[in-house]
């Protein structure tokens, strides 16, 4: 059973949200928050697999309480996924790098929502590669000065570097197979190590971690 945590300031997403969820025999919903520290602190209450994040709360923010709930070690396990009207919300990278491991637009359809769910849920990547796209271009334009390579990075061998750059555009263990010809557990492999060695919390820190080291465009 998946447990999720719903934290949104708006009472009918929450609803929406809780109702879709509860749909499900294999999800279930561990409680609800409208602020920042009401998450947080149900979060450390919970323990939830996944909080569904808005970016926008009274208090602190969704960036901020996913800063805090991914550095607890008592939620190591917990993964956050990143709701957000992307045209508006403009800091979705810096969720990514506070830790979160995917985001999804609020007007993505119900099985699109429960399909990431399970996903990152199950240790995969939420991003495809034309929103992993997006999603870099929305950083240049934001913050175009910061490229700085990874200090780890040298540590990583060229096929690990190859299948990280891949994994950061958005590119399944299958897909890198095959783009390097190779087997899917041998690119599995290789992502693993430069998670390993790059301290990455999941696939999702790989694109900011490829971006900032310049590994990608």
């Amino acid at each position: 059973m998946i447990s999720v945590l719903i934290a949104d300031d708006q009472d009918l997403v929450r609803l929406g949200l809780r109702t879709l969820i509860a749909n499900e025999d294999d999800l279930t919903c561990v409680g609800e928050a409208a602020d920042g520290l009401a998450t947080v602190a149900m979060a450390t209450r919970t323990k939830p697999d996944i909080v569904l994040m808005d970016v926008r709360m009274p208090g602190i923010d969704g960036l901020e309480a996913t800063r805090r709930i991914t550095a607890a070690p008592n939620l190591a396990t917990t993964r956050i996924i990143v709701l957000t009207t992307f045209e508006h919300d403009q800091y979705v990278f810096d969720a990514l790098r506070n830790g979160a491991s995917g985001f999804l637009l609020k007007d993505t359809t119900p099985a699109e929502l429960l399909r990431a769910i399970r996903t990152v849920a199950d240790g995969g990547a939420l991003m495809s590669p034309s929103v992993t796209r997006t999603l870099l271009r929305e950083f240049v334009t934001l913050r175009p000065s910061t490229r700085t390579p990874h200090p780890q990075l040298n540590t990583l061998t060229e096929r690990e570097r190859e299948a990280m750059v891949l994994a950061a555009e958005g590119l399944s263990n299958d897909e890198i197979g095959r783009r390097l010809r190779i087997s899917t557990a041998t690119a599995r492999t290789h992502v693993s190590r430069a998670m390993v060695k790059l301290s990455a919390r999941d696939r999702a820190q790989l694109v900011v971690f490829a971006y900032q080291s310049g590994l990608i465009e």
